[in-house]
């Protein structure tokens, strides 16, 4: 489902309702102060790991939602002023977080795990299985291109990719905490980058 090419992943900073353990999906939050200084300190870890070896960047894709995107444009600068490489940035709406539908806005709950083993689908929320099939298809887009992508997304978003993967799935990703994942003759090795 998901094509064994290496890709960088980056979810976004943190915004207030991840303070506060909200439900965001779709709702379009911004990122906090710490979300922002999250998404510099960023770019300025993937320039550092960059210049030392790790497996350069060729373009972002972005999550159209602002707290990604917000995120890319961050890195993307902090990238341009340490490397001098300003990476080319496009969105791909496949990449948005997944519709929580009622959910969004409510506390992270008991209804969260049920929702990931297909068992629950709250009014108006996407399940995971289409969730996981969109986020594989967005990625495959950006991995049909020559080069290595970063994919600036999401939390839940990620879940589907790790699932895609053939990975435990229910693992929270930090925020703005660089990820390369490499599809290795044992399976996906997912490395973070701080």
């Amino acid at each position: 489902m998901l094509l064994r090419r290496p890709f960088w992943y980056l979810r976004h900073g943190q915004t207030d309702w991840n303070a506060q353990n909200l439900s965001q999906g779709r709702t379009d939050i911004p990122l906090n102060a710490t979300g922002r200084e999250q998404a510099i300190k960023a770019g300025d870890s993937l320039s550092r790991h960059w210049r030392d070896g790790a497996s350069p960047i060729a373009r972002i894709v972005s999550s159209p939602l602002t707290r990604a995107h917000d995120t890319a444009l961050a890195a993307q600068e902090a990238i341009a002023v340490s490397s001098g490489v300003t990476l080319p940035l496009v969105t791909d709406q496949g990449l948005e977080e997944v519709c929580f539908g009622v959910m969004e806005g409510e506390p992270m709950g008991d209804w969260y795990d049920p929702w990931i083993e297909g068992q629950f689908t709250p009014e108006g929320c996407e399940t995971f299985e289409g969730l996981k099939t969109r986020a594989a298809e967005a990625v495959n887009r950006a991995l049909e291109q020559d080069g290595i992508p970063m994919i600036v997304a999401h939390g839940a978003l990620f879940r589907a990719l790790r699932a895609a993967m053939s990975l435990p799935i229910n693992v929270r990703l930090a925020n703005a905490v660089p990820l390369y994942c490499d599809p290795t003759e044992n399976g996906w090795v997912l490395t973070a980058y701080e």
